[in-house]
């Protein structure tokens, strides 16, 4: 699923980057503790458009992670549009927020951008050791391309 460059799909301009990170932050604010969150995470990873089984292969599997996580990018026009896919509902949410930061941003304003909502909204420190691992990996894949 790809969108115009100034869309998001819904017929919407598209945030900036630190308008989407701002989005998140006041979404996860709303929520009265840690278990709140969780399920938000899983919800918003329920949203996520499935990726087709061709698409998951082991060149496109985000290494260091303890789930199975593919990272599937495709470039229009000098901006990287990103798919994902989880085999653990945590984990599919953690890919879903970052593709809602990164996705449709040139490589350069992906590699310079500053990941601040996540101590913001807590994620960092409230992952067991190996999911916060699995979550740097998935930001250093998605830099990577």
């Amino acid at each position: 699923m790809v969108f115009s460059l100034e869309e998001n799909g819904l017929g919407k301009r598209m945030p900036t980057l630190e308008e989407a990170q701002k989005e998140i932050i006041a979404e996860f604010s709303e929520a009265a503790d840690w278990e709140e969150r969780y399920q938000m995470l899983i919800e918003i990873g329920d949203e996520l458009p499935i990726l087709s089984p061709e698409l998951k292969t082991e060149d496109r599997l985000v290494p260091g992670c303890q789930s199975r996580v593919w990272v599937v990018p495709e470039e229009k026009e000098g901006k990287l549009f990103i798919q994902a896919d989880s085999d653990s509902a945590i984990t599919k949410g953690m890919i879903a927020l970052l593709l809602r930061v990164f996705s449709g941003r040139t490589r350069e304003e992906i590699k310079s951008a500053s990941l601040e909502f996540l101590k913001e909204i807590g994620l960092d420190k409230h992952l067991s050791m190996s999911r916060r691992n699995g979550l740097y990996s998935m930001v250093n894949k998605i830099r990577s391309f």
